[in-house]
């Protein structure tokens, strides 16, 4: 049997239940080379599928392995593993607490252990919330942090994509004034070194082209508006040539971006997380697509969040979701 690809339903407070749910009751999973199986809870995702006038029942078994029972959703059917049964009574959208984070993080890392073990083919991420995964103990400030704990890996890279650009990011979530002092040259090494072998490796680029973004306006100007690009950021460029990758820069963040997505970039290393996923996000905004890199398991994720302004109304757009699913069944079969 075709190894599944799984997703975590995230948040039970937020919109996770509801995107799967909605994309369930379309159909988007059929056309997916893998099946698919929900990592969640059986009595959140059926509310879900009430606030969004979804007529669905649960049901025992699954033809999955991994699925210990069924929602059916119309003419579909939605494979779940039930690691949760939260009281939904006691559950308000948009206010996460201890329990509701601890089932984020089961569902997390039941997941990557799915995958670790080749139980299953890839896992797709719904969105979390932070501060209630640390309440439940978790030391991690998110989902990228929590699998490179979980897979043993030192330095994973969160890249941001979709059809017209890619970004990856050297520092990912930490305050903007700790962004100078977390650059090296052996971090932005390393990240040219795991972009550009999971490029190859997943996405069929056989020389990518990574364009490096500068820290500081204008390039610092020569050290005029500051000198990281000077001292780490152009020798981290030279090393990663040396080597034989294809990188240039550093390149000023103002104008990089529009060359980026005529296609004359591959894609483009930003020094921080708003530096890339704001021109991401623009373009991006309902598609875009969160993948770790350096992982030896396929993660991706939707670019959106918990949206608790929109939770339990029934109107979340589920389109990152199907493309997250579907870029993840792409990474798997070129791997």
């Amino acid at each position: 049997m075709t190894k599944p690809l799984i997703i975590t339903m995230g948040d039970p407070t937020g919109v996770g239940p509801e995107i799967i749910v909605k994309a369930t009751a379309a159909g988007a999973w059929e056309q997916l080379p893998h099946p698919v199986v929900v990592a969640g809870d059986p009595d959140v995702l059926l509310r879900a599928a009430h606030v969004c006038g979804l007529k669905a029942q649960a049901q025992p078994g699954s033809l999955q392995a991994l699925a210990t029972m069924d929602l059916v959703l119309g003419q579909y059917r939605l494979s779940v593993q039930a690691l949760s049964r939260l009281e939904v009574k006691a559950l308000s959208y948009g206010r996460p607490n201890a329990d509701s984070g601890r089932a984020m993080a089961d569902y997390i890392t039941w997941a990557c252990d799915c995958c670790l073990a080749g139980e299953a083919a890839g896992m797709i991420t719904a969105p979390i919330n932070k501060q209630a995964l640390q309440a439940a103990g978790e030391p991690y400030p998110g989902h990228t942090e929590l699998l490179a704990a979980r897979c043993g890996v030192d330095k994973v890279v969160m890249m941001l994509a979709g059809e017209r650009l890619r970004v990856c990011l050297v520092t990912t979530h930490c305050a903007l004034h700790e962004v100078p002092d977390r650059l090296s040259q052996d971090v932005i090494l390393t990240t040219l070194r795991i972009a550009a072998t999971d490029l190859q490796r997943y996405f069929g680029l056989a020389r990518p082209r990574l364009a490096v973004l500068a820290l500081n306006p204008h390039a610092g100007e020569a050290g005029l508006f500051g000198d990281e690009e000077l001292r780490v950021i152009a020798p981290a460029i030279e090393a990663a040539c040396a080597e034989g990758l294809v990188a240039s820069g550093p390149h000023s963040a103002d104008t990089l971006f529009h060359f980026a997505v005529q296609g004359q970039y591959d894609a483009v290393i930003c020094m921080y997380h708003d530096q890339g996923l704001i021109p991401l996000k623009l373009l991006h905004f309902a598609d875009g697509v969160n993948v770790t890199l350096g992982l030896p398991i396929v993660r991706t994720s939707v670019d959106h969040g918990t949206a608790y302004d929109l939770a339990g109304t029934g109107r979340a757009d589920f389109t990152s979701l199907v493309a997250a699913a579907q870029m993840a069944a792409t990474m798997v079969t070129r791997r």
